[in-house]
């Protein structure tokens, strides 16, 4: 048997091999307490000289749809000039030419503006992000077109410099040529994110080719700066960061800055877009700041996970990286931090040996625990005072591993029947499974208990023929990217997702974990799913990818939930005539052309919070008792379009004349409906119903109710 010593010194051993072999569950947990520390450090204020001029829902409502014509861009370049912003940075890409009047209007604004314009570009990482291969000509070509984001100057010491250990992207995507031409500079805006879709570094350079480009806020506050002297540093050991103006921008061997957010979405000062053209700002408002101009507005913009919120907007991640910059204010893991690691690691397990080896077992785990708290108050303080990024994982791991191996070999009877007992159920289930059920067995019995709670079903519509044209591996890289972003916002509610069938999915809310607002928080994740949908759609429109469309049902009501199946197999889910009404519910969209629909227990649950309309009286297939179904609009006091709220008004009106059989006034107000929004599918389906039933009225006894079967009324002419 090996001694303390010996144990020590293998514990060690077997933490220095995982960090070599760099787990994934092991780096995800050093990410986690990485996003800790930032949380614990809280809100700081910005240093007031970035300004975002945004295109959000105010601005939408005022101006029109985006994107917006090219000559009112022009307009908020002038306005901006003329308040004084001394640098205009676009989180916008001009990729695609518009008319030639709109493009020359917004390039002669960029030209007359006394401030330094700085366009934005975004990069393919892949080939197959354009649908097509590039030869290398091509690729050159878009390198010459971003050449004003090309480095002045790179440095390695004892390294060539094209081989430097850069991040690498396919091509960029330029902006036209004419905006191009008249911009003072540009940089790409592209973000990559961590494994566990945080983002917490901006590559500040990326190779493309044989160019080495530089980012959007880089450039942006280096023209703010007054251009002093912008050097790519290397050594060795790979890049050492960024020498802006005698500052060194510090960065890992792969050139990339931890990005030191301030705080939660909304520190960096914000103002709509409409009202910089209206002149609604107070004068001075943007004199000498940089000014990065983009879009927050739902659906038109790049949402990411930040350490503060599972939702930030890109451009406000730019926003703050610009600011870190300009405050030279930086995070940094040190080059020296792998050194650190070894000697911190072996420091702490020859330090919980000695505590092991002098006292008892509740002494050496007091011990132990005083070591692991301070570290991690060492390490935090490191952190928050002198914004240096410590590895915590790996050190206690080894002070943990340690301090189990030598309790284990001091109580080596107990210690081994205990490790029998978990290899035998590991074998079957998770660790962390057999733990909680060491701690409670009574979660390996069969059933349930039932509560009232809310399911979720969401269905892609002819997802099968709209991908007719696609490969089987292209199909499943769809459907996966989708679910990824589906899943997301049902986690971000606080759903459990129970599966994925095909190209359908499921979740519910209120359990494991109790919530009072299940019917809320479904709801307001199936208004997410769709708006993710359309944003996922318009990103895959230039890739080629088919647009997606889902149907979706919500429904509450008394379920059984737990462990379910049987003593074979069993999984915890849901059962009960709520969830079959559920999944009715997501068929049921078919018949009304609509998004999603919510049944009646939901809707007295959810009616003061979200915007419904009674759609109908249904029969839905395997029930007897019609149910009334909803149709779920949007939140409470979201802006809807004039239109719309004049359907809304005509379609409950027409649905009261047809349930009293006045079938011409009914037809004439869903007429009126569909007049004010001609894509209302209810509208549309309930005509056609009043026209139906007034050749062939409904027998007298007729409940108002419509029969969900094959071959009654469907909603088609």
């Amino acid at each position: 048997m090996l001694g303390g010593r010996g144990v020590t010194l293998a514990a060690c051993a077997l933490v220095f091999a995982l960090q070599a072999l760099r787990i994934p569950i092991l780096e995800r947990t050093e990410l986690a307490t990485y996003d800790l520390r930032v949380r614990a450090r809280g809100a700081r204020p910005p240093s007031g000289a970035v300004v975002m001029a945004v295109v959000d829902e105010k601005s939408l409502e005022a101006e029109g749809r985006w994107p917006w014509p090219r000559a009112r861009i022009a307009a908020l370049v002038d306005a901006l000039s003329r308040d004084g912003a001394r640098v205009i940075a676009f989180d916008v890409a001009f990729a695609e030419p518009a008319a030639p009047e709109d493009d020359l209007a917004l390039a002669a604004a960029i030209r007359r503006s006394p401030a330094s314009v700085v366009l934005g570009y975004f990069l393919h990482w892949r080939a197959d992000e354009l649908g097509h291969g590039l030869d290398p000509a091509e690729i050159e070509e878009r390198n010459r077109r971003v050449g004003t984001s090309r480095y002045p100057l790179i440095r390695s010491r004892g390294r060539d410099p094209g081989d430097l250990p850069l991040v690498k992207a396919y091509a960029p995507q330029p902006d036209v040529d004419v905006l191009a031409q008249a911009a003072r500079a540009s940089g790409y805006f592209t973000f990559t994110s961590d494994e566990d879709g945080v983002l917490r570094r901006m590559p500040l350079a990326v190779r493309v080719g044989d160019a080495v480009l530089a980012p959007l806020a880089l450039v942006s506050a280096w023209h703010h700066l007054g251009r002093p002297e912008l050097v790519l540093r290397a050594g060795r050991h790979g890049i050492e960061g960024v020498e802006l103006g005698g500052t060194l921008v510090p960065s890992d061997e792969n050139g990339q800055l931890l990005v030191d957010y301030l705080g939660p979405p909304g520190t960096i000062a914000t103002v709509s877009a409409t009202d910089v053209l209206r002149g609604r700002t107070a004068p001075g408002t943007f004199g000498g700041k940089l000014v990065v101009v983009g879009a927050t507005a739902v659906g038109t913009h790049d949402l990411r996970s930040s350490p503060f919120s599972p939702v930030h907007a890109g451009t406000e991640i730019n926003a703050t990286v610009m600011d870190d910059l300009l405050a030279r204010r930086f995070l940094a893991r040190p080059h020296w931090w792998t050194v650190f690691d070894v000697l911190a690691l072996t420091a702490l397990a020859g330090l919980v040996a000695a505590g092991v080896a002098r006292t008892r077992a509740v002494g050496s785990l007091l011990w132990a625990a005083a070591l692991s708290a301070g570290y991690v108050l060492l390490a935090t303080w490191l952190f928050v005072r002198h914004g240096v990024w410590l590895a915590l994982v790996y050190p206690l791991l080894g002070l943990a591993v340690s301090y189990t191996a030598l309790t284990a070999r001091r109580y080596l009877g107990e210690e081994r029947e205990r490790r029998k007992v978990k290899a035998m159920f590991g074998q079957y289930v998770a660790p962390a499974v057999v733990e909680e059920l060491i701690r409670e067995p009574d979660r390996l019995r069969l059933g349930g208990e039932e509560k009232v709670l809310t399911v979720l079903f969401s269905d892609l519509e002819g997802f099968t023929s709209q991908c007719e044209h696609q490969s089987p591996r292209q199909m499943v890289a769809i459907l996966g990217d989708y679910y990824a972003r589906m899943t997301e916002q049902v986690f971000a509610h606080g759903g459990t997702l129970k599966e994925y069938v095909g190209d359908e999915l499921m979740a519910f809310f209120g359990a494991p974990v109790d919530q009072p607002d299940h019917a809320a928080r479904a709801c307001a994740a199936a208004l997410a799913m769709r708006e993710h949908r359309i944003a996922l759609n318009a990103a895959w429109a230039a890739a080629g990818r088919p647009p997606l469309r889902a149907r979706t049902g919500v429904n509450s009501g008394p379920m059984l939930v737990g462990n379910l199946g049987s003593r074979y197999r069993f999984a915890y889910g849901v059962l009960g005539d709520a969830v079959n009404l559920g999944s009715r519910l997501e068929g049921l969209n078919r018949a009304y052309g609509t998004d999603i629909l919510v049944g009646e227990s939901t809707a007295l649950l959810v009616r003061q919070a979200f915007v419904l309309r009674e759609l109908d009286v249904v029969r839905v297939k395997g029930k007897r008792q019609a149910v009334r179904v909803h149709e779920l609009v949007a939140r409470a006091g979201a802006p809807l379009s004039p239109a719309r709220e004049s359907a809304l008004a005509s379609y409950a009106a027409g649905l009261e004349a047809y349930r009293q059989r006045r079938w011409d006034e009914a037809l004439a107000l869903f007429e009126e409906a569909l007049a004010s929004s001609a894509d209302d599918g209810p509208s549309r389906a309930m005509a056609s119903r009043c026209r139906a039933y007034r050749r062939t009225p409904p027998a007298d006894g007729w409940d108002g109710a419509f029969e969900q079967a094959p071959g009654v009324l469907d909603g088609a002419e």
